[in-house]
């Protein structure tokens, strides 16, 4: 017979509470993997789609950027997008994440 010492959860509980809380995660991170974020640079010249778990899912670039001349402006288009469209997943996946843990980190509990 396990005893409840202190006030403390016994074992059982708290494995069934672990249990839920990983269930819940599973099911936000599938959620996530569903959304798409857009992020553009150079006032709507490039443009990147990013899912919530940060697969880009497309790059669409307008002709007029695209300059034999000047390929560094337009890498440099892509990878501010690219970087906004990433931070914009991150910031998505810990709003989520946050809802279940509390606000706490998550690295390496699941």
């Amino acid at each position: 017979m396990m005893r409840n010492f202190g006030g403390m959860p016994n074992m059982q509980q708290l494995m069934k509470q672990a249990q839920k809380m990983q269930k819940q995660m599973e099911q936000a991170q599938a959620e996530l993997e569903t959304k798409e974020l857009t992020a553009t640079a150079g006032g709507g010249m490039v443009e990147v789609v990013i899912s919530g778990k940060k697969e880009i899912k497309s790059i669409k670039i307008d002709p007029e950027v695209v300059d034999a001349d000047d390929v560094e402006s337009l890498e440099d288009l892509v990878l501010v997008a690219v970087n906004e469209a990433i931070r914009q997943a991150d910031e998505l996946s810990q709003k989520e994440m946050g809802k279940l843990t509390g606000g706490l980190p998550t690295g390496g509990l699941f």
